[in-house]
């Protein structure tokens, strides 16, 4: 059988931090809704055969016209998000097409990723079985207590910010949900394989694969755009 590579986008999350109670996935950048930049590069990578993408319910109609405006043909499905993350891609992962082998999950609010990148984790994914993007950590990185004194300098040689999309084998991931605590929250899904003692390996990514959080995100991304055009 031939590879199938289904593309979660997990795009179901609130906008507490950005400051506004629109979804993330229509912050205009250079006059785009950000959604429509992670579409499109999942949609122009070869390596894909289509995307589900996971979002609020009332979201799902100005997603879909979006969709329809860029002229992204690999949009399967939009299915309605969890009340976390790890339920959302759940939800995403019950979507796919049966032919799916490979789950390649992604931050619906990542809308820098290139098709390059998709293309070098995925051809990683299918090699070893597990992989994701991240980068090399700048910072010092300090380990704290809970009253804010430093306890240890961990080494940032063996330090990676870990991105997406993170790239996984169907039966491997899977199998991860299934021994997964149903009560724990992961905050990525590289967590799960690495609970159950898998391995992931590290793709090395791009400093402009930022996550729109705050508002000084939307400034570094549309600078970074205009850079890029």
């Amino acid at each position: 059988m031939s590879d199938f590579v289904s593309a979660i986008i997990v795009a179901a999350g609130s906008s507490t931090r950005m400051g506004t109670a629109d979804s993330k996935q229509f912050i205009p950048l250079l006059g785009k809704p950000a959604i429509a930049y992670t579409l499109s590069a999942f949609e122009n990578c070869a390596l894909i055969q289509e995307i589900i993408l996971v979002c609020r319910e009332q979201d799902m109609p100005r997603i879909r016209e979006i969709a329809d405006s860029i002229g992204c043909q690999k949009l399967t499905a939009l299915v309605r998000g969890g009340d976390s993350r790890q339920e959302s891609v759940c939800s995403g992962v019950a979507a796919v097409s049966p032919q799916a082998n490979y789950f390649a999950i992604h931050d619906g609010a990542r809308p820098l990723i290139t098709v390059e990148e998709i293309t070098r984790v995925i051809d990683t994914a299918l090699k070893t079985g597990a992989a994701t993007l991240g980068t090399a950590v700048t910072d010092t990185i300090k380990v704290v207590s809970g009253e804010g004194i430093i306890e240890s300098t961990p080494d940032r040689a063996v330090l990676r910010a870990v991105q997406t999309p993170q790239v996984f084998e169907k039966a491997l991931y899977l199998m991860a949900l299934d021994e997964a605590d149903k009560d724990e929250c992961c905050t990525d899904d590289c967590a799960l394989i690495e609970r159950m003692g898998g391995e992931v390996t590290v793709v090395e990514g791009s400093r402009e694969n930022i996550k729109l959080t705050t508002p000084i995100d939307i400034v570094l991304a549309e600078s970074i755009l205009k850079n890029r055009s």
